[in-house]
């Protein structure tokens, strides 16, 4: 067995390979860029070693300084993760000659399954059934609307080395065919540095389901079921689970049969993903393979009971598997949702900042959180914005789903805005619930982007009533510490006006019997509410005439925040007396903006396509601002001529900054 290995990554995915190798009894060394000088699995690892500046290509990507910290260290091992140089053939051929284990698949398979198009010709020859699609590389934009017209639209332009949704688009028409192929080669050279772009035919309304592959050195290759990945945005995905809600036994077997020839064909070694869309006849077609570990691998640990980063381990140090197909097992269900930090108010725009406040759920059973940041770091412009994976585990799907309500609810996180209203939305929605989905479930249930959904009349009750006795409980805190603050009588009765973020007044008493029960008199009813919050704590949770609630609290400069996992809603409340004159306060008007064309997030700008003086149409690309990896075209919102370009090509923007500046009469 190896001795040390070198955690050639950053993040959660670092974070999770060293745990399993401290429970192997093996030790680790971290690898890490300037902006990850405090970063958490720097702290973890028995050593770390900086190699670069924040770029990427700077740092994580440089294979030559990976090769000299393996050296420093004395490292006979490197876990890849995902990402980076985890699929680099490159990399991994580097490392054995200097007769160091790369704990993956050998140089071959990569090289075959980490090139789609080299893939899936592979693919073809083992008798995995594929797309219809255009193998050979497109030469520019011309070339791809050829061949598209020769496919048939709607077509798919895929970057040949991309992976995580990047360098992909999908077009309807000649013109999205032309902008499509520009964007995914673009893409595609900034993330993987390789531009090979190759199209295939669209097939809506899909599932995304992939088959978890696990091969030895010495012949043996099981599959650990399937990864129902199909509810994505922009082709990346958003929740994952084990096993599909939609496949029956029979297709299961067929795709991992056929997954299995095809790691076969390749001489495959390792854990590797073999991903497929299924039509609603449950006719399945390969897309690619991953040659290493998926983000979305906990869900098949959950329901299997093995450790994959343990068995590429044991796989890479030339141990046989130690189990059957027969002996792979289906335990219950499994789902997993990503955090990002992004804003999904502002279609998805990526959120950069500190981690102000960072509070895991805690003490909910079947819940697991693969996290690579702690209270107080920085989420950075540099790396994928992807914070943590919820995983939860259940007895049957409607367990592992309301799990997750309850883990996404108790999660608590400040300084940087994140998906997790759109997350709890997602698991409410009744189609998700019922397995009834496929990719396009996003942008057919949220069209026209998402919008925070309207609060039911029990949801706003339970606000309300929580609002009402938390304030209640810190005039209570305050009164204890000076009697003569407020009136002893305010001790055990209270009497406000709760005003609502629409400036809707709702009056409220509460009174105290017993610790921890409240009676309340709010909108007309009678509500007992028990709860053991104490001032201080950032979760009330309890229950109102016995339905359970759980709400994160906060306070605000003009008063408290509350939220649900899906709903977030600021309030204020004050004396009889103050609501009555409240009600004549002039309310704010918003800072009109409509002239300017400003960055949505902090990035680079690589593109500036209009100059001052020109006309533009609603519609027309202005500037392409990069973040996290991701291009980002900005668009006019309607007709105009340009005033001022208030930036260049190249400059670091920052959220809301102006680039573009319109005259006044357009």
């Amino acid at each position: 067995m190896f001795k040390k290995i070198l955690i050639a990554n950053r993040g959660e995915i670092a974070c999770r390979a060293i745990r399993t190798a401290r429970k192997l009894g093996i030790a680790t060394a971290a690898v890490y860029s300037e902006a990850d000088s405090n970063a958490l699995h720097v702290a973890m690892a028995d050593e770390a070693i900086p190699i670069g500046p924040a770029a990427s290509s700077e740092s994580y990507l440089k294979i030559e300084a990976i090769l000299q910290a393996c050296a420093d260290c004395g490292a006979d091992a490197v876990y890849p993760g995902y990402g980076f140089l985890s699929e680099n053939a490159q990399f991994a051929a580097a490392l054995a000659d200097k007769n160091i284990e790369f704990i993956g698949p050998g140089v071959h398979a990569i090289e075959s399954m980490g090139d789609k198009i080299t893939s899936k010709k592979l693919a073809i020859e083992a008798g995995v059934s594929t797309v219809p699609g255009h193998t050979d590389i497109i030469r520019d934009a011309d070339h791809a609307v050829v061949i598209a017209s020769e496919i048939g639209y709607p077509v798919m332009l895929k970057a040949s080395a991309g992976g995580g949704g990047k360098g992909m688009r999908v077009a309807f028409d000649e013109a999205e065919c032309r902008d499509g192929f520009e964007r995914a080669s673009n893409e595609a050279r900034t993330s993987f540095g390789d531009d090979r772009v190759f199209i295939e035919k669209f097939i809506q309304q899909p599932r995304h389901i992939e088959i978890q592959v696990l091969a030895d050195k010495h012949g043996n290759a099981v599959y650990l079921n399937e990864r129902e990945c199909s509810i994505q945005r922009r082709h990346q995905k958003v929740i994952e689970e084990a096993p599909s809600p939609f496949l029956n036994a029979e297709t299961r077997a067929a795709m991992g049969k056929q997954a299995c020839a095809l790691a076969a064909a390749v001489n495959y070694h390792s854990a590797g993903t073999v991903e497929f869309i299924v039509d609603a006849e449950q006719k399945f077609y390969f897309l690619e393979m991953n040659t290493r570990l998926q983000v979305e691998h906990p869900v098949t640990e959950m329901i299997t009971g093995f450790d994959l980063v343990e068995q590429m381990i044991n796989v890479a140090a030339g141990k046989p598997l130690e189990f059957k197909q027969t002996d792979v097992p289906i335990n219950g269900w499994s789902m997993e949702a990503r955090i990002y930090a992004e804003n999904p108010f502002r279609e998805f725009l990526p959120s950069t900042g500190r981690l102000i406040r960072y509070s895991e759920p805690a003490d909910i059973e079947n819940v697991r959180v693969d996290s690579g940041v702690v209270e107080g770091g920085e989420v950075s412009i540099y790396y994928d914005p992807m914070i943590s994976k919820l995983v939860t585990w259940g007895h049957d799907r409607n367990a592992a789903i309301a799990t997750m309500k309850t883990a996404l609810d108790r999660y608590g996180i400040d300084g940087v805005t994140t998906n997790i209203p759109f997350l709890s939305a997602l698991f409410a929605h009744p189609k998700f619930i019922e397995g009834d989905f496929s990719t396009n479930f996003i942008a057919e249930h949220y069209p026209d982007g998402f919008t925070e959904p309207a609060a039911t009349d029990i949801e706003l009750q339970q606000i309300h009533a929580a609002a009402a006795v938390t304030h209640f409980l810190l005039r209570r805190q305050a009164g204890a510490i000076s009697g003569s603050l407020f009136p002893a009588t305010e001790l055990s009765h209270g009497q406000f006006v709760i005003v609502d973020s629409d400036q809707s007044q709702h009056p409220v008493t509460v009174s105290s019997t017993d610790a921890g029960i409240f009676n309340l008199q709010l909108a007309g009813k009678t509500l007992q509410l028990q709860t053991r919050w104490k001032p201080g704590n950032r979760v009330i949770e309890g229950q109102i005439d016995g339905e359970t609630f759980i709400l994160q609290w906060q306070r605000t400069s003009t008063g408290y925040q509350l939220a649900s996992g899906k709903l977030s809603r600021p309030l204020q409340i004050m004396s009889t007396r103050a609501a009555e004159l409240y009600c004549h306060m002039p309310i704010r008007k918003p800072v009109d903006t409509s002239l300017f064309l400003l960055s949505p997030m902090p990035g680079l700008l690589v593109n500036l396509m209009v100059a001052e003086g020109d006309s533009v149409r609603a519609g027309d690309p202005l500037a392409v601002v990069e973040a996290m990896k991701m291009e980002n075209v900005l668009k006019a919102e309607r007709d105009g001529k340009i005033a001022i370009v208030h930036q260049t090509a190249g400059a670091t923007l920052d959220v809301d900054q102006k680039i573009i500046e319109f005259e006044q009469n357009s």
